[in-house]
């Protein structure tokens, strides 16, 4: 009999026991799972879609009024995007269209003016992929040497002959809107050299064999304690519209797209107006 007591006692225990495991343990498995359902949820939900990588070198040809801020958009840019290169060939925006024009291997064009990206979308010309995108805006300043010798105030006076003047030649973006400005100005200047890019205009001035040239404001920022400027008035001055856009020569079409989207960007239109350049 004591015998058949512990027996039924012992079933009485094993009994309970499988209770607490058909309830307790597996309702609490229940909850795991609905807390991982829900979060995996989430996550489907909430993730960011993950960027294609972007790797290896692109060529990008640049006005040369973007030189040294393209150099730093070149170095964040390679910075923020680990495994890529970027090779710049700053110049005239003119002579640059015709370089692709002609076959050069640029991925990415980036101009001073909308009439030489038009010459690379128009027919016969190289083409881009896409539609240029306006990523900046200048203005045209005067430069003279460091103390203004010449006591240049206003563009007026650049139409006195014996102040010795540069410009860019009239192809030359910054040359056409010079030429603008003078119009607008009701003046006649005869430059004692036409450049071939703004940055020759900046170093006549600067080695002092010119007493004062047209570029744009963010060269003379560029130029720094070497030489000075001297504001043009709204009222005749120039905006210079400067838009982006990869080429059909393009051959690293992931990495030159997220270039120009990085141009476009808050971080580079924070770089941008670092060196003097406006938003679009």
């Amino acid at each position: 009999m004591p015998y058949l007591l512990v027996l039924l006692a012992l079933f009485g225990f094993v009994a309970a026991s499988c209770g607490d495991d058909s309830s307790s343990p597996s309702g609490s498995t229940a909850a795991t799972t609905a807390a991982a359902a829900a979060t995996s949820a989430a996550a489907t939900t909430t993730a960011p879609t993950a960027n294609p990588a972007v790797t290896g070198h692109i060529t990008v040809f640049a006005a040369a009024s973007l030189t040294e801020s393209f150099k730093a958009l070149g170095v964040a840019f390679e910075a923020a995007s680990p495994g890529t290169k970027v090779t710049f060939n700053f110049g005239a925006s003119s002579a640059l269209v015709t370089q692709i024009n002609q076959g050069a291997p640029a991925d990415v064009f980036a101009s001073a003016d909308t009439a030489n990206m038009d010459k690379l979308t128009a027919s016969g010309g190289a083409g881009v992929t896409g539609t240029p995108v306006t990523f900046a805006t200048n203005k045209l300043e005067i430069i003279v040497p460091k103390g203004n010798p010449k006591n240049i105030t206003t563009v007026n006076d650049l139409a006195n002959r014996a102040v010795a003047v540069v410009t860019c030649a009239p192809e030359v973006p910054v040359g056409k809107y010079t030429q603008q400005v003078f119009a607008n100005a009701g003046i006649t200047v005869t430059p004692k050299s036409l450049e071939p890019d703004v940055k020759g205009v900046v170093n006549k001035v600067v080695l002092g064999e010119a007493d004062a040239g047209v570029v744009y404001a963010t060269d003379v920022k560029a130029a720094g304690d070497k030489a000075q400027g001297v504001e043009i008035s709204d009222n005749i001055n120039v905006i210079a519209t400067y838009p982006i856009a990869e080429t059909k020569h393009v051959k690293n079409a992931p990495t030159s797209a997220a270039f120009v989207t990085f141009v476009t960007s808050s971080a580079g239109q924070a770089i941008l107006a670092k060196f003097g350049f406006s938003a679009p």
